[in-house]
């Protein structure tokens, strides 16, 4: 009880409540406009986050994240075109509602199970993240040099159509996060000569070069008019909730596999979102009815992808281990207040991680109520032209990644990774390995080389402790069933 009076002493201030009702307000404008991705837009905000207070900072990231997933729903509906990339399941039964003319509909049912999925999910961060966070108290380096490789393995193996380019990329981002001075042996490691590399490769540049200003890249490079005139049609913005009672086993496995999935490092919203529809379909009485306007499907993909944007933080809160790259950029800011996640952040600031779990719940009360009666304004984003939205990204790029340091070899690195991300996004190539090898890269090396200082260069030390074995178990299951499952394409794809 104590603990949640002074969560709410933290969250009775003025500057955060403003940072959550900021951050979700951008989150579903983002959202709402086709071609636009959070990750871009919390690379441009991370920089002014430093400066804000811990929580603030922090609520200003994960509101625009949360938010996000709300407003991709409305081009996903209205327009068939996703407003984020894991919106696009939304759109096999959203859209057909919307040509019947049940948009409206369409939307309250995806709010409502948005909303659903999203307090789910903050209920289960609640719950399992101090649990995880007193099992992380028995860990030591060993341990951690085995979710470190997990982390990055699952992410690998989340790629399942670019195993090969992931792992590339991953090494990539293991040679970046490498780069700099080593404290072990006061050495320098591929600085090559330059003392501006001496600190190493800043992630807030990579960040925004990757993921903003690349995205600003595509952007400029589209060709004629591409603004959209889409139509809201239909009655009943609170319908959904309706039929929401009329599918409760629906929402309850979307929510149960949206939970579980945000906990595996890589997986997240797209493997919850892939697995809860089709569930939805196996046991639906009307299985035909998907993909031509069936409300469960919608049901299913908008409460899956909402009930991961919480449960996700739960390997960050306890173990201080990043699934995902959005997550690796709320370490950044945990980081730079000195606020180190894992069993200790819960024992030495009770506050603020009942402050957090406020403040999320707080976020998707407000993104609801928001949408349910701002529809009809926000619907005017979906024309507004990728160009000028291009644009005025690349600029926001330039100012965030200029204004952390005040260097301009920061800018400079911006714009290299902009250039490699919009290559990698006319070729397919997923960046976000990038990201988790420079944060996990560094955890790894630096906890095996303490596991092999304690055992002295006994290697066995991974396999003598329970749940190091555990962990190094699973990671070498999952790299056996993946190449298992690539055997036997190939047989089938032969005999064919």
């Amino acid at each position: 009880m104590d603990s949640i009076l002074l969560g709410l002493n933290e969250v009775a201030n003025l500057n955060v409540i403003l940072a959550i009702l900021l951050g979700a307000l951008i989150g579903v404008t983002i959202g709402s406009i086709p071609g636009l991705e959070p990750a871009g837009v919390m690379a441009i905000l991370l920089p002014l986050s430093f400066s804000m207070a811990p929580l603030a900072g922090v609520m200003l990231l994960v509101g625009v994240y949360g938010g996000a997933w709300y407003g991709g729903a409305i081009p996903a509906i209205l327009m068939n075109t996703p407003g984020t990339p894991v919106a696009v399941l939304t759109t096999y039964d959203g859209y057909p509602m919307a040509q019947r003319g049940e948009g409206k509909r369409a939307l309250s049912i995806a709010y409502t199970s948005s909303f659903v999925g999203g307090m789910i999910s903050v209920t289960s961060l609640v719950l399992l993240a101090p649990v995880l966070a007193k099992v992380a108290q028995k860990f030591g380096s060993a341990e951690f040099a085995m979710l470190a490789l997990l982390g990055m393995v699952f992410v690998v193996l989340a790629h399942r159509k670019h195993v090969p380019a992931a792992v590339i990329m991953l090494g990539f981002g293991l040679f970046l996060g490498s780069v700099g001075l080593d404290r072990s042996f006061n050495s320098q490691v591929f600085t090559f000569g330059q003392t501006w590399l001496l600190g190493g490769i800043p992630l807030v540049p990579v960040v925004i070069g990757l993921f903003a200003m690349s995205q600003a890249f595509v952007l400029l490079s589209k060709k004629g008019n591409d603004a959209h005139v889409t139509r809201l049609e239909g009655e009943g913005y609170f319908s959904g909730i309706v039929e929401l009672l009329r599918n409760k086993m629906t929402v309850a496995r979307s929510a149960f596999l949206g939970v579980i999935m945000g906990l595996l490092p890589g997986v997240g919203e797209f493997g919850s979102q892939f697995f809860s529809y089709t569930l939805a379909q196996k046991f639906s009485k009307d299985p035909d009815s998907f993909g031509k306007g069936n409300p469960a499907g919608l049901i299913a993909s908008e409460t899956s992808n909402n009930a991961v944007t919480a449960s996700v933080m739960v390997p960050l809160l306890a173990f201080g281990i990043p699934a995902d790259a959005l997550m690796a950029m709320l370490l950044a800011v945990f980081m730079v207040h000195n606020y180190v996640p894992g069993p200790t952040l819960f024992a030495e600031r009770p506050e603020f991680i009942s402050g957090l779990y406020i403040s999320l719940f707080m976020m998707n009360i407000f993104c609801f109520v928001y949408l349910t009666f701002a529809t009809k304004w926000m619907v005017n984003l979906t024309r507004i032209r990728g160009r000028f939205i291009g644009a005025f990204i690349l600029v926001l790029g330039f100012i965030g990644s200029y204004s952390q340091n005040y260097q301009v070899s920061d800018a400079l690195i911006a714009l290299f990774f902009a250039g490699v991300g919009y290559v990698l996004r006319k070729n397919d190539i997923p960046a976000i390995p990038i990201i988790l090898g420079m944060v996990l890269g560094p955890v790894f090396l630096t906890r095996f080389r303490q596991s092999m200082g304690i055992s002295e260069g006994d290697l066995t030390i991974f396999i003598t402790r329970p749940i190091s074995l555990v962990l190094l178990s699973i990671t070498i299951l999952s790299i056996v069933v993946y190449i298992s499952s690539k055997v036997k394409e190939r047989k089938s794809a032969t005999a064919a």
